[in-house]
């Protein structure tokens, strides 16, 4: 990880299309994101409310890098528990 990375939190706001989302940050401000490859190499699935972790570069504060989506059961919101029914056995 380079050393001129700004790490921030925010809440997404709007899903758009190719993977981009909106993000608030918790001082008002409105970033565009995209999510980093991990994540989409895992398949996380990041909906409008969920908290996220993203890092920013010094040299342009109105895009980001989504790194990471925060639990649900640790932030008091409105999203969405993510069920996938009962887990089947093998």
């Amino acid at each position: 990880m380079p050393d001129d990375v700004i790490q921030v939190e925010g809440k997404i706001v709007a899903v758009l299309p190719g993977t981009m989302f909106r993000v608030e940050l918790d001082n008002g401000h409105v970033v565009l994101a995209h999510i980093s490859g991990k994540l989409r190499k895992h398949f996380i699935k990041i909906t409008t409310g969920d908290m996220v972790k993203m890092e920013m570069s010094p040299y342009d504060l109105d895009k980001a890098r989504i790194t990471y989506r925060l639990k649900n059961a640790a932030q008091q919101r409105n999203a969405p528990i993510r069920s996938f029914g009962p887990r089947r056995r093998r």
